[in-house]
Formats: structure tokens, C-alpha cells, sequence
């Protein structure tokens, strides 16, 4: 399961972040991401925007959303979900690759990379796609980029179970160790080929490519080691009690580890 276009022909994108933990990565980046948003009218290029969660949010809120996406199932996906939101529509959505944008230089005022930092494995294409997106920003435009943590597979294993499966133990042992995830198996549960990042390393990269950098911020924290997730997010005041912890601890180095996702924020 190491090619990312087989990976996503068989495990479905679309609807991911409503089920499990999932509400909890939504939540969370939505609210990190309004936060540090830049006032309206603005135009923001979500690339990488899979099947056009946050570019069809973005757009509801009244911004210009640009959405490119590598896979034509996921622009297709997205194309159907703007189409439910008529009154509030996606500026535009189409095919095509972080590291090449076609879009002019300084013409978007945000770019959300909320996938090429962990699907592009090489620290050269990375850098490409950041390069790129600093191209397209206007002088002090914002960067929003998710990156899978270092440990995300080790918590994931311990919370799943599958940390005693022989075929996924190799696995989790080179993610320690260098953060190139590699899925030999046909096992779509073990993700596909991906590259985990350490905190520091993240803003490192994001830094040499000449953003500066503004936060960086744990998403989920240690919120999926809360009991009994599903009933907790369904109730409205422990949900707000879950959410209010994490952001006291959002920014705390210790702690970051524990954060299944990432995001750093950087300006041009």
C-alpha cells in the first residue's frame, strides 16, 4: 500500500473526518485555522484540499477558495459537496500538483497545505511544494500546514491494537527512527507511504524554505486518549471540556508528541 492514488482508490477520504476521532481533527483545525485567518475579503488556495472540507467551510464564511487536489476522485467528491452549498460556492476546484501551482505570483492572501507536508515523502518535493506556495502568497500571507507527528503511528497502534502484528511492528520501528513511513502490506489500516514529522523538524522546513514562522500548534493533543471518545464528543459540555484542555496545552513543547497532527502557521 505504498502508492498514494491506490491507497485513496481504496480507502474513501470523504467522510473520514466525521467518524472516530475525526470531528476532533475538524474541530480543532478549523478553530486554529479562523483564528490566524486573514480578514475578508480574501482569496485562500486550499491545495491538497482532498474532497473540499475545509475549502467548502471557507467558502461559507465568505472567502475566494481555490481548491487543487491531485486526485480527480477527490475534485469529483468535492465538486458534488460545493454543489450542496449553492448559495456559498467554491471559487474554483481542479486537478493538479502542490509543487507546480498555476496560479500567478503574490495572488492568494492564505495557502493550506493540509496534506502535501506528509503524502510527499521526499524532503525535495516538500520543499517544492513550499516554495511554491510561498510564490503564490502576497507579502505577509499565511502558510497553514499539517503535518503528521513523529509518534502517530506508535499512539495509533496502542490505541488500535495492532502494535503486536508482526507485519506492522517493522513499521512502527522505522517511523521511530527516521519518520519514512513505509506500508509494504496490503493492509489500507496501516496508511499509505508518508513522512511523519517531529516538531522542530517541521519548523525547520517550513523556515528554510523563508517563511517565518508564527505558531506551531498540536491539533488534537492528547485528546484521543480520552475515554470513551464517541459519547464524550456527543455531549456538548464535556466535549467543551475535552476541547478547553487541549487548547491550554496546545503550545506546550512537551507536549506536542502526543498531538496525532500538527499545524504550523508562517507568513511570508
Amino acid at each position: 500500500m505504498n502508492d498514494v492514488a491506490d491507497y485513496y482508490g481504496q480507502v474513501s477520504e470523504e467522510g473520514r473526518l466525521s467518524t472516530g476521532y475525526g470531528p476532533l481533527e475538524l474541530a480543532r483545525t478549523q478553530e486554529l485555522i479562523v483564528r490566524y485567518l486573514p480578514a475578508l475579503p480574501a482569496v485562500v488556495l486550499d491545495v491538497g484540499g482532498a474532497t473540499g472540507v475545509y475549502s467548502c467551510w471557507l467558502a461559507s464564511l465568505g472567502y475566494e477558495v481555490h481548491l487543487i487536489d491531485p486526485a480527480p476522485k477527490h475534485i469529483e467528491q468535492a465538486r458534488q459537496a460545493a454543489a450542496r452549498q449553492s448559495a456559498h460556492p467554491v471559487a474554483s476546484l481542479r486537478v493538479g500538483d502542490a509543487r507546480s501551482l498555476s496560479e500567478a505570483d503574490s495572488s492568494a492572501d492564505a495557502v493550506l497545505l493540509m496534506g502535501p507536508l506528509y503524502h510527499l515523502t521526499e524532503p525535495q518535493d516538500r520543499m517544492t511544494a513550499l516554495l511554491e506556495a510561498r510564490r503564490v502568497l502576497r507579502p505577509r500571507g499565511l502558510l497553514f500546514g499539517a503535518a503528521i507527528c513523529r509518534f502517530a503511528s506508535l499512539l495509533d497502534s496502542l490505541d488500535r491494537g495492532f502494535i503486536d502484528d508482526p507485519r506492522f511492528f517493522p513499521i512502527l520501528e522505522r517511523d521511530l527512527e527516521d519518520g519514512r513511513h513505509r506500508n509494504p502490506t496490503d493492509n489500507p489500516d496501516y496508511f499509505t507511504d508518508a513522512f511523519f514529522h517531529l516538531p522542530d523538524e517541521l519548523c525547520a522546513e517550513v523556515a528554510q524554505a523563508g517563511f517565518s514562522v508564527v505558531e506551531l500548534l498540536a491539533v488534537e493533543g492528547p485528546g484521543r486518549l480520552a475515554s470513551d471518545f464517541e459519547r464524550r464528543w456527543a455531549d456538548p459540555e464535556r466535549r467543551q471540556r475535552l476541547l478547553g484542555v487541549i487548547r491550554k496545552i496546545e503550545r506546550e513543547p512537551c507536549l506536542l508528541g502526543l498531538s496525532q497532527h500538527l499545524l504550523v502557521v508562517a507568513a511570508k
